[in-house]
C-alpha cells in the first residue's frame, strides 16, 4: 500500500514553515506570552478605509465578483499615478501593473515564473526568511550576498559580482530591510542597478516598509525611480504594512511587459485575481488622502526608541544596532547560547517571551534573534520584563 507521505514531493517534504510563524503557532499555545515575533501591526485598518468598503458592499453588486486576472482598472490607475508621484516614472495600467495577494504571492508567482530546477535568486544575507522557502519550493537555489554587519548590515557591494552566474535570474532588495531595519544608501543602490543592467538580471525591489523610515526620510532611496532601469526592475508595493491591511491580502506590482505577460500565466492558474473586496479597499485606500501614515509612523518611531531602551538595559544578553527603518530590531545574543534557534526555543518555554531565531533569516542571521516593534508598548514591556527577570544576575 502507498501512503500519501510516499509519494510527496522532495522539496515540499524538506521545507519548513517560516521560523516566524513556527514560533507565533507555539507562542499561541503558551497562555499569556509575549511574542515579538510577527511583523503584524497592532493598528486597526483606518475609518476611511473600512467606511468605504461597506458603501461599496452595499452598492456595489459585483463586489463579490471575480476581477480581470491582472486587477480592476480603477485599482491599476489609481497605481500609475501614485506611481509617477513617488518615482517620477510613467507606466502603463495594461502593460506594466498587476494586483496581487499582498507581496508574499507576487513573489511566489514571480520565482514561479522565472525559475527552473537550479537557476538562482541573490538574496541579501540576512533576508527575508520567506524569500528563501519560495525559491526553494521552486527547485531555485537562493545565493546569499552577506551584508557587512560591522557597518550596521550595510551592503556590500563588491561582493556582488562575484556571486552572478550564467544562472542567476534576479537580486532581491528590500529596503528598509527586514529583518535588520538597514535602509540601503543610494550610491549602493545604483551601483547594484548598472551591475544588474550589465549581466542583463532582473532587481526585484520588495517594498512593504518604505513609510517608516522615521529620522532617515532623506537616506531612503527607491531604486525604481531611475529610468534607465524600467526594464530591470519589479517593484512590489503591499498594502499590508502602511494601511494596516495584512489580513487584506492586497499588493502590487510593476514591472516590465514581457514579464508580466509570463506571469498573467502563473497568477490566473493559481489565483484567478486578487480578492475583489480587497481591490476595492485599495481603490478607497489610494483616492483619498492617507494621513494615518504619519501617525503610524509616529507611534512606532516611539516603540523603537522603547525596545532601544531595554535592549540597551540587557548589554549582558544582547548586543544592538538601531535599525533605520521598518519595525524591527536584530540584536546579537552575546548571552551564552548553543543556536539561536535553541536559544528561542528557551526564551519562549522558560520565559513566555517569542523572538524569531535569526538563523531562519540566512546563514548571517545566527546567533542573532529578530524581535518586531509593531505590537504594543505593553507587550514590548512585559516581554522585556521578563527577559529582565529571567536573564538577572
Amino acid at each position: 500500500m502507498t501512503f500519501i507521505t510516499d509519494i510527496v514531493y522532495k522539496n515540499v517534504h524538506e521545507a519548513h514553515v517560516s521560523a516566524i510563524k513556527e514560533m507565533a503557532m507555539l507562542s499561541a499555545k503558551i497562555e499569556g506570552a509575549a511574542s515579538l515575533t510577527w511583523g503584524l501591526p497592532s493598528f486597526r485598518t483606518p475609518e476611511y478605509i473600512r467606511e468605504g468598503v461597506k458603501k461599496y458592499l452595499d452598492e456595489d453588486t459585483a463586489a463579490g465578483k471575480y476581477t480581470l486576472t491582472d486587477g480592476l482598472p480603477e485599482l491599476r490607475e489609481l497605481v500609475v499615478k501614485k506611481h509617477k508621484v513617488e518615482t517620477g516614472i510613467d507606466i502603463d495600467a495594461d502593460a506594466n501593473v498587476m494586483i496581487s495577494a499582498g507581496n508574499m504571492q507576487a513573489l511566489n508567482t514571480l520565482f514561479h515564473t522565472m525559475l527552473d530546477p537550479g537557476e538562482e535568486i541573490i538574496l541579501t544575507d540576512p533576508c527575508f526568511a520567506s524569500h528563501i522557502q519560495q525559491i526553494k519550493l521552486f527547485s531555485g537555489t537562493p545565493v546569499y550576498w552577506p551584508l557587512d554587519e560591522d557597518n550596521n548590515w550595510s551592503l556590500d557591494v563588491d561582493k556582488l559580482p562575484d556571486l552572478i552566474t550564467d544562472k542567476t535570474q534576479a537580486i532581491v532588495l528590500v529596503s528598509p530591510s527586514n529583518p535588520t531595519g538597514k535602509i540601503f544608501s543610494k550610491e549602493e543602490l545604483m551601483r547594484v542597478g548598472e551591475i544588474a543592467k550589465q549581466h542583463n538580471i532582473l532587481l526585484i525591489v520588495d517594498d512593504p516598509y518604505s513609510d517608516f523610515v522615521y529620522e532617515n526620510r532623506d537616506k531612503y532611496f527607491n531604486l525604481a525611480s531611475v529610468e534607465d532601469l524600467k526594464e530591470h526592475i519589479v517593484y512590489l508595493y503591499s498594502f499590508s504594512k502602511s494601511y494596516a491591511m495584512g489580513g487584506w491580502r492586497l499588493a502590487y506590482m510593476v514591472m516590465p511587459a514581457e514579464l508580466k505577460h509570463e506571469a498573467l500565466k502563473v497568477h490566473d492558474a493559481t489565483m484567478i485575481c486578487a480578492p475583489r473586496i480587497s481591490q476595492l479597499a485599495g481603490i478607497v485606500a489610494l483616492s483619498q488622502p492617507s494621513n494615518h501614515k504619519q501617525e503610524f509612523e509616529s507611534v512606532l518611531a516611539g516603540r523603537r526608541e522603547l525596545i532601544g531602551q531595554r535592549l540597551d538595559n540587557v548589554s549582558h544578553v544582547f548586543s544592538n544596532q538601531k535599525p533605520e527603518g521598518a519595525y524591527y530590531v536584530f540584536p546579537k545574543i552575546v548571552a551564552a547560547h548553543t543556536s539561536s534557534r535553541e536559544f528561542a526555543l528557551d526564551l519562549l518555554n522558560n520565559a513566555k517571551v517569542a523572538v524569531t531565531p535569526g538563523s531562519a533569516f540566512g546563514p548571517s542571521g545566527e546567533h542573532h534573534v529578530r524581535m518586531a516593534y509593531c505590537v504594543d508598548e505593553d507587550t514590548i514591556n512585559l516581554a522585556f520584563d521578563r527577559i529582565e527577570q529571567y536573564f538577572k544576575g
